[in-house]
C-alpha cells in the first residue's frame, strides 16, 4: 500500500471544474495492471471551514482494472451547542468526467457508508455496475457540514486487476398493473431503500407497501438511479412500480417522479446557479414529475428556495404531521390563493411517507388519486391535475364533491362553471376518520367547522356558498387538538375544487 497526502488547500494544485462550487485536488496514480494482483493508495487531507460544496479527487485508473474499491474515514471532533459538526458524503464519476449532467455518473452513497465497491457484473447499492475503464476517475467528496476545527479525511482506493466480469442487463418494472379502469388509486411516491440511505431493501419496501393498501410507488433515492433496476420483482398486477429520485441539494430537495428508467438528475447546484430549470425540463422529458419535497423542513440544506415556477406538483406533508408541514400547507394555499388572484394555473398538493427505515410507516401519508387506470401515465396524469387528496392511512376515504345551475357538477381537481351569484352545494362523504373536526377552506380562509365526526368515523358534512364568495373549496379532516386553540394534526385534506367561470 502506498500512501500520499492532500494536506490542507494550499498543498496541492487546485482546479476549478465545470459545476458550480466545486474543486479538484491533485490526482492519485496507480503503476500498469502488468502484474496482476491488487493495488491499493490512501491520500490523507483536510477539509477548512467554508469549503466548497463539491472536492474531487483524481484517480488515474490503468487498463486491466477488474474492480475498484473505495474506503474512507474522517473525524468528529466535539463542537459547540449550535454549532455544525462534520459530515462527508462521497460518491464516484468514471472516465466520461464531472461534467455537470452526471454523464460520468457511477454512483453516491452520501454519508450513508463507509465505503463501495464497483465492478462489470455488480456494485455496492447506490452504484452502478459496469467496467472499470481506463482512464481518470473521480471520487467525489461532498463536506456538508464542517467543524470549525476542520475536517481531517482518509481515503484508501483499491483497484483490483484481472479480466472484467459479465455485465448484467438491467430489468425494469412494467409502466402498468391490473387496476380497476378509471378508479381512485392510493400511493406513496417518496420512499428509500438501501440503494440510498434507507436501511430497508426493495422486497421489504413491496410487503409494507402492499399492507398499507397502496396501489402505486415510486423509488426516490438521493441523488442516484442505482436502486431502477432492483425494482421488478417487486411489482405485480396489484402494485405499480414507478422509477425517480429525490435530487438532493444544498437549497432544497425535489422528487423526479415516475422518470424513465435509468434516468439520473444531477443536484450539484445551488440556487443562485440558476440551473435548476435545465434539470426540471430534464425530469419532464424522461417522462416524470417535479415535485418539490418537504419544502419547509428545519434539516441542513432541506428548505425549498429554488422556487416553484417549475413544479408539477408539491409534497406539502411528509411523514407523521409536523410544524413544518403545518407551514408547508399554509404556503400553498397562499400559492392557491395567487393562483386565483392571476389567473394563472394551480400547483397541485401531495403527501408521502419519505420512510428510511423502521418505525417509518410506508404509506403514511399517502395520496389518492383519480386515473384512468393503473399506469404510470395516468397516475401522473390524475396528479398533475389535482384530482387527488392526501390521506394518513388506507383507513380515511373520502369524497368532495360540489353541485350548482342546471345539474352542473364537480369533484376534486375539477371545476364547477356556474355564474358568480349561482347557489352551490358542497358535499363531504368520509369514512375512517373517529372523531375528526371538518374544516371547509376557501381562499377567504376556513370559512366553516363541522362537529366532530362520530367514533365511527364515517359522516356527511355540507356548505353552501357562491362563487363570488369562493373561489375554490378544499377540506381538511383534523384530529382533535391536543390543547389550546389551534388546530389538531391532519388525518386527511384535498386538492380544491374550483368555482365558477375562469
Amino acid at each position: 500500500m502506498c500512501e500520499d497526502s492532500h494536506g490542507g488547500f494550499g498543498r496541492r494544485a487546485l482546479f476549478v471544474t465545470g459545476a458550480a462550487a466545486a474543486l479538484t485536488l491533485g490526482s492519485v496514480s496507480f503503476a500498469s495492471a502488468a502484474g496482476g494482483g491488487r493495488e491499493s493508495r490512501t491520500v490523507r487531507g483536510t477539509l477548512p471551514p467554508g469549503s466548497p460544496d463539491f472536492v474531487y479527487v483524481p484517480v488515474e485508473v490503468p487498463a486491466g482494472v477488474r474492480e475498484l474499491k473505495v474506503a474512507y474515514t474522517y473525524d468528529r471532533p466535539s463542537v459547540p451547542a449550535g454549532t455544525l459538526g462534520n459530515a462527508l458524503d462521497i460518491g464516484v464519476f468514471d472516465e466520461r468526467g464531472t461534467e455537470l449532467g452526471g454523464r460520468g455518473f457511477r454512483g453516491w452513497s452520501g454519508g450513508a457508508r463507509t465505503e463501495f465497491f464497483l465492478r462489470a457484473d455488480e456494485a455496492t447499492p447506490g452504484y452502478i455496475p459496469g467496467p472499470v475503464r481506463e482512464g481518470t476517475w473521480h471520487i467525489a467528496l461532498g463536506p456538508y457540514t464542517v467543524a470549525p476545527q476542520g475536517l481531517s479525511y482518509e481515503i484508501t482506493i483499491t483497484l483490483t486487476y484481472g479480466e472484467p466480469g459479465e455485465a448484467v442487463e438491467p430489468v425494469y418494472p412494467p409502466e402498468r398493473a391490473k387496476g380497476r379502469g378509471r378508479a381512485w388509486y392510493r400511493g406513496d411516491c417518496h420512499l428509500h431503500s438501501w440503494y440510498s440511505d434507507g436501511r430497508r431493501t426493495p422486497a421489504e419496501i413491496g410487503e409494507l407497501a402492499r399492507a398499507a393498501g397502496l396501489d402505486f410507488i415510486n423509488s426516490a433515492e438521493h441523488n442516484t438511479h442505482a436502486a431502477h433496476a432492483h425494482w421488478a420483482d417487486m411489482a405485480g398486477d396489484d402494485l405499480l412500480v414507478m422509477l425517480g429520485e429525490e435530487v438532493t441539494t444544498r437549497n432544497g430537495h425535489v422528487v423526479a417522479l415516475g422518470t424513465d428508467p435509468g434516468t439520473f438528475v444531477d443536484w450539484r447546484y445551488r440556487a443562485r446557479d440558476n440551473r435548476f430549470g435545465r434539470f426540471a425540463r430534464q425530469i419532464r422529458r424522461a417522462g416524470g414529475l417535479v415535485v418539490p419535497a418537504h419544502p419547509h423542513a428545519t434539516c441542513v440544506g432541506c428548505n425549498w428556495k429554488f422556487g416553484f415556477d417549475e413544479a408539477d406538483a408539491v409534497e406539502v406533508w411528509n411523514g407523521p404531521y409536523t410544524p413544518d408541514d403545518e407551514v408547508a400547507l399554509a404556503d400553498w394555499d397562499s400559492m392557491l390563493v395567487a393562483s386565483v388572484r392571476d389567473g394563472r394555473g394551480r400547483l397541485p398538493a401531495m403527501g408521502s411517507s419519505d420512510a428510511h427505515r423502521s418505525p417509518d410507516a410506508v404509506g403514511s401519508p399517502q395520496t389518492v388519486v383519480l386515473a384512468e387506470d393503473l399506469t404510470r401515465e395516468a397516475v401522473q396524469e390524475g396528479i398533475r391535475a389535482g384530482r387527488s387528496y392526501i390521506a394518513e392511512s388506507a383507513r380515511v376515504a373520502l369524497s368532495l364533491r360540489a353541485t350548482g345551475g342546471r345539474g352542473g357538477h364537480a369533484g376534486i381537481g375539477e371545476r364547477l362553471a356556474v355564474g358568480r351569484d349561482t347557489p352551490v352545494t358542497v358535499r363531504l362523504d368520509v369514512t375512517g376518520a373517529p372523531r375528526c373536526t371538518v374544516r371547509f377552506v376557501t381562499d377567504q380562509g376556513v370559512v366553516h367547522t363541522g362537529a366532530p365526526l362520530p367514533v365511527s368515523g364515517a359522516g356527511v358534512a355540507e356548505w353552501r356558498t357562491t362563487p363570488s364568495y369562493a373561489a375554490y373549496v378544499r377540506v381538511e379532516l383534523r384530529h382533535e387538538a391536543a390543547a389550546g386553540p389551534l388546530p389538531g394534526p391532519l388525518a386527511a385534506f384535498t386538492n380544491p375544487i374550483f368555482l365558477g367561470h375562469r
